[in-house]
């Protein structure tokens, strides 16, 4: 309807336009001076007309002895020559005067007698041809509801991506490159009886790089390269999603080999028969076409589909029996020199000064995704922008980690001295324990500067990455917790809100310690059973299945190591009264502390 209100004030400003100029060009003529009847019959009397033309038994239209053209009119009952005699004009002068007689023409007729009354006709008709074009636009989109939004990539694109622009994932590339292998030769396996894989499901958590892993394989292969994301495919009528599927691998057919890209397939593979609808609704159907696609009657030569996921625990089986998403690619967060490499590669387009140490950079950010470590870059780069500089230095970096980590700076927050000192003294708590306690992580850094949620944080790095980590790693890192929340209560004499998300971290820790890792005296058990809603996709409720009394046992153990954790935080804290003040001064002075004027102020007798 907007569309079509658009085209009529369209249609209606261009006639007026037409109009307008027509209009114009016409009054770009000479205009002869309309002057009375009266001057016009002197005019004849002193022979000073040259010519006379009648139009329309009306308008009489003379020209001067001396070329200039006056207009007169008449009453259309009598004749010209009539009227100069009644005028007392000489009849042999009327009979010398030159008189011209112009008969209407056939457009002239049209437009004065036929036009009035045909434009509202034509203007009728126009409406109705643009209203039928917006109609049957509806209709080629009504049939073009079920064919599949896919965007192909191939030969086309700009910028090919291949396994040289990605870092780490080494074991998920070799598994791939076996897949380029297949693309580019597929007779060769053909020829060992060797079946071309179905289906390639990559796996990882948010930010991993399975997309970039597979326009990599597209861009090696160098073949046609289909993405669609799996919620593309569910629409509110049932059959749209199947339709989609089907046109989706006959387009892949005909170009093929090719790829076939699914991003967040578990939108639409999730298990059957477990959501809303029962077993016929849209999703389950698209999820079905899927299924015979990749395995049915008619097997797709030389289609290869990839699919990428983050909860592959919430598929439905079918999906992963062999036959389809047979492999399966694990894509691990990046390690300590996967890191590094993946910070160099997005630091290429970028001014980097020579001093920067990417390795420094990869230490700090432990537990970061290949998406994180390039927003770093990009925040580095941003920050140097906006300080006027023309390079990026390590401050840049090292500020940009912190920001993608707690959020930005708030220097602007106004806070009182008494807030501000009980700030240090709580981060002075957490950064000393940390120190002595010999399983916990190095204090890099320590800040009373707001950031995001935090009034001040300290930032403890491990020395590697750990795949394991032991029961005495967890209780120091338990006493680190409650450093701050201790500080309070021993040296300040009165507890704050402002260790509540730290006893929170605790008491969850302390859970898992109990309840999935049995690391307590209640025995090597688990207790509880997470359930979740598939078509919710997150958890809700936890299944007990233990008794009350031993929940009665948990929450004792739970306090047990909550205690035991806040007795040697206060050990410490009064061991080391001295050097707790000595922090405190020099947070309330400089704001900010490295790691080396921490240990600094440690080390000092």
């Amino acid at each position: 309807m907007r569309n079509l209100i658009k085209n009529f004030l369209l249609f209606t400003l261009l006639f007026f336009a037409i109009a307008g100029a027509v209009s114009t060009f016409s009054s770009l003529n000479q205009k002869p001076t309309e002057v009375g009847l009266e001057a016009f019959v002197a005019a004849v009397e002193t022979s000073k007309v040259q010519s006379v033309s009648i139009k329309d038994d009306t308008t009489i239209t003379f020209t001067l002895t001396d070329g200039t053209k006056e207009v007169s009119y008449k009453e259309p009952t009598e004749s010209l020559p009539t009227l100069l005699i009644h005028y007392g004009i000489d009849p042999e002068v009327v009979r010398r005067l030159p008189i011209t007689v112009e008969q209407q023409g056939g457009l002239s007729f049209w437009l004065t007698t036929i036009l009035p009354f045909l434009l509202p006709f034509l203007l009728i008709g126009v409406l109705i041809y643009f209203m039928m074009r917006q109609v049957q636009g509806m209709n080629n989109k009504a049939m073009m509801f079920g064919q599949s939004g896919a965007r192909e990539f191939g030969d086309q694109r700009r910028e090919t991506t291949t396994f040289r622009d990605i870092a780490g994932a080494t074991e998920a590339k070799i598994e791939l490159e076996e897949v380029v292998e297949f693309l580019k030769e597929p007779t060769k396996f053909q020829a060992m009886g060797a079946k071309i894989p179905r289906g390639v499901l990559l796996m990882g958590a948010p930010g991993t790089g399975k997309t970039l892993l597979a326009r990599a394989v597209a861009g090696e292969a160098g073949v046609p390269f289909f993405h669609i994301s799996g919620s593309e495919f569910v629409e509110m009528f049932v059959g749209v999603g199947a339709s989609r599927v089907r046109d989706l691998f006959r387009r892949a057919k005909k170009v093929s080999p090719a790829i076939i890209f699914i991003d967040e397939i578990d939108a639409v593979g999730r298990q059957r028969g477990s959501g809303l609808g029962g077993s016929h609704d849209e999703r389950e159907q698209t999820l079905n076409q899927i299924l015979v696609e990749m395995d049915g009657f008619e097997p797709s030569t030389n289609v290869i589909v990839m699919a990428a996921t983050n909860r592959p625990d919430v598929l439905d089986a079918a999906l992963l029996r062999p036959g389809r998403f047979d492999r399966r690619v694990t894509i691990d967060l990046p390690d300590i020199n996967d890191r590094e490499a993946i910070l160099k590669i997005h630091a290429r387009k970028k001014p980097i000064s020579p001093e920067v140490s990417l390795r420094a950079i990869a230490e700090r950010t432990p537990g970061l995704a290949g998406a994180d470590l390039a927003n770093v870059m990009n925040e580095a780069a941003i920050f140097a922008t906006r300080q006027g500089k023309k390079i990026i230095d390590q401050r840049d970096l090292l500020e940009s980690v912190e920001k993608v980590i707690l959020g930005p700076e708030r220097r602007s927050r106004v806070i009182s001295d008494k807030e501000k000192k009980i700030t240090a003294y709580h981060e002075a708590g957490h950064a000393l324990v940390a120190h002595l306690l010999p399983n916990a992580d190095p204090v890099h850094k320590i800040s009373i500067v707001s950031r995001g949620h935090a009034a001040g944080y300290t930032l403890k790095l491990p020395t590697e990455d750990r795949n394991f980590h032991t029961k005495s790693e967890f209780i120091d890192d338990l006493a680190v917790m409650l450093g701050g929340y201790t500080v309070e209560q021993e040296v300040l004499g009165e507890l704050t809100t402002g260790a509540s998300n730290d006893l929170q971290q605790a008491t969850k820790l302390v859970r898992r310690l109990i309840k999935e890792y049995g690391m307590s005296e209640l025995g090597p058990r688990t207790f509880g059973q997470k359930e979740e809603l598939i078509f919710l996709g997150r958890e809700i409720h936890e299944q007990r299945d233990y008794s009350e009394k031993a929940a009665e046992h948990i929450d004792e153990e739970v306090a047990a190591f909550l205690q035991r954790a806040q007795a040697t935080a206060k050990r410490l804290v009064k061991q080391h009264t001295a050097s707790l003040e000595r922090i405190v001064a020099a947070l309330l002075k400089k704001e900010v502390l490295e790691r080396q004027e921490f240990e600094a102020i440690m080390s000092a007798v």
